[in-house]
């Protein structure tokens, strides 16, 4: 395990892992050891009106240790990995040490790897996109951009995509904007890169028990509040758990149903973390959960 006090108080970490899995824990201890700003690196904690359902830090929390990049963005708004990686910029060269921490590989990977400054995508072709499955899209991908195909999961209709979305956009195939990328805000070498390697069963075990926590802190009032503006909702509709309780609250389904529901999608989200970080993440430091 980690000890806080011995990392030193100058250099950047990052802490990325599983939800559920115990990060913002060990960010606001290696904080109160040695100093820092802990700066939110998941897509789902940037929007306001869910601190409990997205086990945003509470006000407590806050208060023992500077947090920056949570629940800054509008709940109606979408918010994408460039946004982030903008608003995180001015922070790495702040005068505190920044300790990145979240769930969003795509966050740590702008970081320290670089963005592409790709232009946003019409809507227009996104429904192109959505009107085509993806079978379609990867025979399209094989003529326009046969190199991204080899480096994509193509089990993954997201990411096929935004590939197709790019090529069909810019007219550049997204392997070539790729290719143009900067060199990255903070490269990994600069950090003490943290990978939270959670055991499922134990992951899972807490991932109901954390769920019936946030009901009991009141994520079904959370939910109730939203409630009349949950269609003009932009990326906070994917709030894990958030479509079950709306569903409860508009008479679809039981609160046990919902329960149910949510916990098995937080055990999917979780699922597609840790294939994610397993597949990327070679070079972090791998911290076991339960500890040893």
């Amino acid at each position: 395990m980690i000890d806080p006090a011995a990392i030193p108080p100058s250099m950047p970490v990052l802490i990325a892992g599983p939800t559920a899995s115990g990060k913002s824990a060990l960010a606001l201890a290696i904080a109160e050891a040695g100093g820092g700003v802990i700066v939110n690196a998941d897509a789902l904690q940037v929007y306001e009106g869910w601190r409990i359902l997205t086990a945003r830090p509470s006000p407590e929390e806050e208060a023992r240790a500077p947090h920056a990049l949570y629940g800054h963005v509008p709940f109606d708004d979408d918010y994408s990995v460039g946004d982030w990686l903008r608003a995180v910029l001015p922070l790495l060269s702040g005068s505190e040490r920044p300790i990145i921490v979240g769930g969003t590989g795509l966050y740590f990977r702008a970081l320290t790897e670089g963005l592409a400054e790709i232009p946003p995508t019409p809507a227009s072709i996104r429904a192109r996109a959505d009107a085509l499955g993806p079978a379609d899209l990867i025979a399209d991908l094989q003529r326009g951009d046969p190199t991204i195909l080899a480096r994509i999961d193509t089990q993954n209709p997201a990411r096929l995509r935004r590939a197709w979305e790019v090529w069909q956009a810019t007219g550049r195939p997204l392997s070539d904007w790729q290719a143009d990328t900067g060199p990255p805000p903070l490269p990994l070498e600069a950090t003490l890169p943290l990978l939270i390697d959670a055991d499922r069963d134990w992951l899972a075990a807490r991932i109901e028990r954390r769920f019936d926590a946030m009901l009991a802190a009141g994520a079904l009032d959370e939910a109730r509040a939203n409630l009349p503006r949950w269609e003009t909702a932009g990326g906070a509709r994917k709030a894990i758990g958030a479509p079950e309780l709306i569903a409860h609250l508009q008479g679809r389904i039981t609160l046990g149903e919902a329960r149910e529901a949510a916990i098995v999608a937080s055990r999917q989200y979780a699922k597609r973390q840790r294939t994610w970080f397993r597949a990327r993440m070679g070079g972090w430091t791998r911290i076991a959960q339960p500890a040893p």
